[in-house]
Parts: structure tokens; sequence; C-alpha cells
């Protein structure tokens, strides 16, 4: 019989135990039921900021029409001269957000205009979840535009927040 020798140190075999490697799968469904929220909420706000860019383009050319003594509207006719008419170069369809609106006054001297974005399903639910869906910049009659949002507060962008 052969006998061990007492100075060799017996081998054990490396490597997590159970208990250590539940630990770490617990760490990390905790960390990540943080996180998703928070990226949802973050694609929210970026989805709002990106909206109201595209109304902010929208605004400028509404602002000129109205300058010019002429009806912006949202269409494909085009600026022809023999309307009062001026198409303000976006479809009220053609953002992947949501529809945009542009409620004008039939009397001109008026003035007041409701610029709005409406949120639809391909926007992350925080925006498009309920009825109050909406984010808009509104004309006065004394031509002072001023931004705001019927969405969740935590998602309307910061420019919007402080002209409220």
């Amino acid at each position: 019989m052969m006998q061990q020798n007492p100075k060799t140190p017996t081998r054990r075999q490396g490597g997590f135990t159970l208990i250590e490697l539940m630990i770490v799968v617990a760490i990390i469904g905790i960390l990540a039921a943080i996180a998703i929220p928070q990226y949802q909420d973050y694609v929210a706000r970026s989805q709002a900021t990106s909206a109201l860019a595209s109304i902010r383009g929208v605004q400028t050319a509404a602002e000129e029409a109205v300058i010019r003594g002429r009806k912006p509207v949202l269409s494909d006719k085009g600026d022809t001269d023999a309307t009062d008419e001026v198409d303000v170069g976006i479809r009220s369809d053609s953002l992947d957000l949501g529809t945009i609106s542009l409620d004008a006054p039939a009397d001109m001297a008026n003035g007041t205009y409701n610029l709005e974005m409406t949120f639809d399903r391909q926007a992350n639910p925080g925006l498009s979840a309920t009825s109050k869906n909406k984010l808009g910049l509104y004309r006065d009659k004394d031509g002072r535009w001023e931004c705001k949002g019927t969405i969740p507060e935590k998602f309307l962008p910061q420019n919007c927040k402080e002209s409220s």
C-alpha cells in the first residue's frame, strides 16, 4: 500500500457553489428591475424631445405664413399664389411617433394656432398609453408661442417645462 505524503496538499476542485451563483443571479435581477424602467423613461423623454424638434420646424414655416398673411396648412398642395394657404412642408401623418395637427382659425386676424403632436402606439407606452398623449406649441393672438403637453410632466422636454 502506498501512503500519502503528509506534505502534499489535497487538491480541491475550484468553482462556484450553488448559493454563490444564486446570489449573483439575484443581484443581476435586482439591477435589471431598476434599470429597465429607467431606460424606458429615458426613451420616452428622448421621443418627446424629438417630437418637439419636429414641431418646431413646422412652427417656423407656420409663423412665416402668418407674417405673409396666409393660412398655414399641413398638406402636399405646395405653396401656390392661387390660394391663401401655405404648405408648411410636412404631412400630418409623416412621422413615426405620431400625428401632427395644425389648427388654424378661419379668421386670419385672430392669429391663434395649435400645433400638436399626438403620440401613437409606436411611441413609448409612457407617451401613448393614455388619452393624455399630446405635446404642442400654441400661438396666441399676440404672436407668442407656448409649449405645453398633456404627457406626464417627467417626459416633457426641458425647454417646454421652462416656458410653462
